[in-house]
This record gives C-alpha cells, sequence and structure tokens, in this order.
C-alpha cells in the first residue's frame, strides 16, 4: 500500500489562508473526528492553553479523496524566505499552447481575485504565484487528456 500524505501550512491567519486554498483547490473543511458535531465541540474537549483558539487551524480534504489532506496552522513567526517545497495548481494540458496558456492566465486571474498575486509569468508555461500570506505555488498545466 502506497504511503498517504497531507501537507500542512504554517500561518499567521488560518482562516483566511483556508479560505483561499478551499477557493484554489475546490477543498472543503474536513469534518470533526467521531463522535463531536462541531470543531468547536472537539476543540473545547481538549486540554489546549486557553490562548488557543479553534479558529488557529483549518483542516481541508479533497471532497473527491484524490488530493492529498492540507492542514492549515497558525505559528507565532512570520514567514522569512523561500518555501523549499511548494503546490502547483494544474489546469488541463489538452489542446494548443496558446490554448493552454489561455488556462493557465485564466487560473491566475481566478486566484488574483481570491487574494493570491502573481509573481511571475514564465515562458508561457506557467505562473508563479504567492497565497494571501506570500507561500509560492504555480499555475501549470496537468497531462494532457487522451
Amino acid at each position: 500500500m502506497a504511503p498517504v500524505i497531507s501537507l500542512t501550512l504554517d500561518c499567521s491567519d488560518a482562516q483566511l489562508l483556508g479560505d483561499f486554498w478551499k477557493t484554489a483547490l475546490g477543498y472543503v473543511d474536513i469534518p470533526p473526528p467521531a463522535p463531536f458535531r462541531t470543531r468547536e465541540e472537539w476543540f473545547a474537549s481538549l486540554d489546549l492553553p486557553s490562548d488557543e483558539s479553534v479558529d488557529d487551524a483549518a483542516w481541508l480534504c479533497d471532497p473527491e479523496g484524490v488530493g492529498p489532506q492540507l492542514s492549515i496552522l497558525k505559528v507565532p513567526e512570520p514567514k522569512t524566505a523561500k518555501n523549499r517545497l511548494h503546490m502547483d495548481v494544474r489546469v488541463p494540458g489538452h489542446g494548443s499552447p496558446e490554448e493552454r496558456w489561455a488556462r493557465i492566465t485564466a487560473e491566475a486571474e481566478r486566484l488574483v481575485a481570491a487574494g493570491g498575486t502573481i509573481l511571475a509569468r514564465v515562458d508561457e508555461h506557467h505562473v508563479v504565484m504567492a497565497d494571501p500570506e506570500g507561500n509560492e505555488f504555480c499555475v501549470a498545466p496537468g497531462r494532457a487528456e487522451g
């Protein structure tokens, strides 16, 4: 059995970043663990410091169960350097180079409207972006659909 991975992003505003990545990836909130009905109920059952809040984290998943889970956790220190790992948001890779580029730029603009920033356009092949907290990612073509 292949290992399952999840990704974790540190941040200063988990709700802001969670909302951005739900929009970017089409992800949804992971339901609270059983037997809890809400994240707040689950969080209240934990013995955590009083200065921690359920709003200090977001837990996201692919509703189709294909992509990795994403945990977004508030940390006290700011981001200080370029990511050593980043995500690629893939758009369909079929069609002519012009058609692929049009899909890439349309997706990049959709993510700008959601709070992202375009950092660079690279040779009409991919767009380097940053999420609302400066975490770099790319919008690039995926495999061509057969």
